[in-house]
């Protein structure tokens, strides 16, 4: 039934907030049917079981606060608004469909287990009350129920995985978003300043802001833009955090603004018009092919955050020490790569995955502080913080994870800065103290003569923290903790 008289939908919007390549509100639009379109801010669902269902961190909700601003701007565009309310998803959802006596409810799916039974529970209370509820696939490439293996277990091990992604051909292609949105009835929506997801006191949030430009339109000019110039090189520059050749889509896709499907489809048909940019495509693609790995461990690992992997890690001898911990957070480590890594993500809520690899080892490996303080860490400061990828990452690096780093592989910072920051340019931006060194010094000051110091106006020690542990010795005793981890 359409037209003036037929019952209003809803279209409960999660982390998918967009309108292209969004099938719970295409099919609901070509209903004809009015609309309501909602989001709810549920931390009180007792199904959002922790780790996988615990809220989101400080950055993250900055982000979210601007990422609903500009989905509402871009529905008011379309005739509609968004409604905000707060509470348990099932009561609230319920409430509104028997207020406005909605006929459906129309919500994307998600692959986070805590949110699949947050979904049960509004599909249990909307039946209760004799409303549809009607959901469509989450935004993975493939849905993790359809890629076991002969135990019927999901894959542990990336290459294999990726290769089966590979062989499953495309995904659908996303829908557009639709040109027009009929209204459905005006209800009372949560002042979104009221959530209280932005800081005030202190701001700390103004190098987010001269960073980022949260929202679909932002996504889509970002993914075009790097399609159109910085893919050719991603193979190459990718680990260069001196250099911009990422493409730094991934907050975009943690909060749905640009899905999956569709970034797969444009980094596909520009490697297909330009033959050139083929093997960075490809490479490109096999990280967002990471991302998936990471949600599909999750599906069946739901305490990822929490629980290692691999069992014998559960004795691991990790070290209880805040001081240095503190350190670590804030750059203070004495170790130029490690704290340029660190005052970038304090700063700009984002990290260069390559840096991200090199502090988290130097935690886990150099510090022997468990991975969780440092999955949690990065969970708070992240805009991209992924229920999925956070933990799989730590896991990844401390070597109790899927598909994990060996445990003999201990990144040494000094290299790591000399090789794929060599001018000392990454450095120089988020440790300015050091900026007027030479770059043969910059990723080891200490190696420096009193002259050149003083020359460069550093003081180690008070301009700039010695280093907090040395290298060759903490390597050492990692090595010797892992192996007696290890040992039968």
């Amino acid at each position: 039934m359409t037209g003036p008289s037929a019952p209003p939908l809803i279209v409960w919007f999660r982390d998918d907030l967009r309108l292209s390549g969004h099938p719970a509100l295409h099919t609901a639009a070509s209903s004809g049917a009015p609309l309501l379109c909602l989001y709810v801010m549920d931390e009180e669902s007792g199904s959002l079981c922790p780790p996988d269902g615990r809220p989101i961190g400080s950055a993250s909700r900055w982000w979210l606060a601007q990422s609903l601003r500009s989905l509402q701007e871009s529905l008011t565009a379309r005739g509609q608004t968004l409604v905000l309310r707060r509470g348990p998803a099932a009561k609230v959802i319920a409430d509104l469909a028997q207020e406005i006596q909605a006929s459906a409810v129309h919500w994307i799916e998600s692959d986070i287990p805590s949110q699949a039974a947050v979904e049960r529970d509004v599909s249990a209370a909307l039946d209760e009350i004799g409303v549809a509820a009607r959901s469509f696939p989450s935004d993975l490439l493939v849905k993790p129920t359809s890629l076991r293996n002969k135990e019927g277990r999901g894959l542990r091990v990336f290459t294999p995985f990726w290769k089966r992604v590979l062989s499953m051909g495309d995904p659908p292609q996303p829908l557009p978003a639709p040109k027009t949105l009929k209204a459905g009835p005006k209800v009372a929506s949560d002042d979104l300043a009221l959530w209280n997801l932005e800081p005030t006191r202190p701001d700390w949030a103004a190098g987010l802001r001269e960073t980022w430009t949260p929202g679909e339109a932002a996504a889509q000019e970002r993914l075009k833009d790097f399609l159109d110039n910085d893919i050719a090189g991603y193979a190459s520059l990718r680990d260069r955090p001196d250099r911009d050749g990422t493409s730094r889509l991934s907050p975009h896709l943690r909060f749905g603004e640009i899905s999956p499907r569709q970034v797969w489809h444009a980094a596909n048909f520009a490697a297909a018009r330009k033959p050139a940019i083929a093997s960075g495509a490809a490479k490109f693609l096999s990280e967002l092919g990471w991302r998936e790995f990471s949600r599909h461990l999750l599906f069946d690992l739901p305490q990822l955050a929490e629980k290692n992997l691999q069992p014998s890690f559960d004795a691991f001898p990790w070290r209880r020490d805040a001081k240095a911990l503190r350190a670590w957070q804030h750059g203070r480590t004495g170790y130029p790569i490690v704290d340029a890594g660190m005052r970038e993500l304090w700063h700009t809520g984002i990290m260069h995955n390559r840096v991200r690899m090199v502090v988290a080892s130097f935690l886990v490996k150099h510090l022997l502080i468990d991975w969780r303080d440092g999955e949690k860490w990065f969970w708070d400061t992240l805009v991209d913080a992924d229920p999925g990828s956070n933990p799989a990452s730590w896991q990844w690096v401390g070597g109790s994870g899927a598909d994990a780093a060996p445990y003999f592989r201990v990144f040494n910072p000094i290299l790591q800065g000399e090789k794929f920051d060599p001018d000392g340019t990454y450095v120089s931006k988020w440790v300015p103290e050091l900026a007027r060194l030479p770059a043969t010094l910059i990723h080891q000051p200490w190696d420096a003569t009193p002259m050149e110091l003083a020359a460069a106006g550093v003081t180690l020690g008070k301009t700039y923290p010695e280093p907090i542990v040395d290298h060759k010795a903490a390597r050492a005793r990692a090595l010797a903790a892992y192996a007696k981890t290890r040992s039968p």
